[in-house]
């Protein structure tokens, strides 16, 4: 996979045009406004085919490190498990290079548990099943509602958006599915993605554990 980060706001009309199709969960509307609302733009091609992208922020939330994913997609080939390695290697590469030395907190929407699989590398994972959040976790997901532009729909207690919250989530298949524990399963039971909803999700790398992850092969 080659994999490439540029400024969101240098994408050309064609750019936007191939990434909407791609064949992901986002067309041509929700790129455009991609552009507009985050900073960096991702692309990962195996070969000459596009086989995933993202937009992502790297900015400080309440004096915090964090990296605040947009959208992210992946092309359901059978490469599509490198791809997504490939991305999230380059927003931990980013993360690393603007927060050296620090903790930094990972933050993204998703609208099936499929997804987490891109959170795999991080620790204290909230929400997540068998405990009870305290008060600064369910304040990390009000930060990030607010940051989403969906704090009116989201509901802290279960972390969730109920409506109109897609404008961007991770977009990601493994190439073999995953059993999905029950309980992780009833912590998505109240997403109706239909209605648009999503659950924000966030955790956190270590200083040193980002220094492994973000180290470029």
């Amino acid at each position: 996979m080659k994999v490439a980060t540029r400024d969101a706001s240098a994408l050309t009309d064609a750019d936007l045009d191939e990434l909407a199709a791609m064949g992901g969960a986002f067309g041509i509307g929700a790129v455009s406004k991609a552009k507009d609302a985050w900073v960096l733009a991702t692309t990962a091609y195996d070969g000459k085919t596009l086989a995933g992208f993202m937009f992502l922020t790297l900015e400080r939330l309440g004096g915090t490190p964090c990296v605040v994913m947009g959208l992210l997609s992946v092309k359901r080939t059978p490469k599509r498990d490198a791809a997504m390695k490939g991305l999230m290697t380059e927003a931990f590469h980013r993360a690393l290079m603007a927060f050296p030395d620090e903790d930094v907190v990972v933050g993204a929407r998703f609208v099936k548990p499929e997804g987490l699989e891109a959170f795999a590398p991080l620790t204290n994972i909230i929400p997540r099943p068998k405990y009870n959040a305290v008060g600064e976790e369910r304040a990390w997901g009000r930060r990030l509602a607010r940051r989403y532009a969906i704090e009116p729909q989201y509901d802290a207690a279960s972390f969730i958006a109920k409506t109109n919250a897609q404008s961007g989530f991770i977009d990601y298949e493994p190439v073999k599915k995953p059993k999905i524990p029950a309980d992780i399963a009833a912590m998505f039971k109240g997403v109706n993605i239909a209605k648009g909803g999503v659950i924000i999700v966030h955790g956190w790398t270590m200083a040193e554990s980002l220094a492994k992850l973000g180290k470029k092969r």
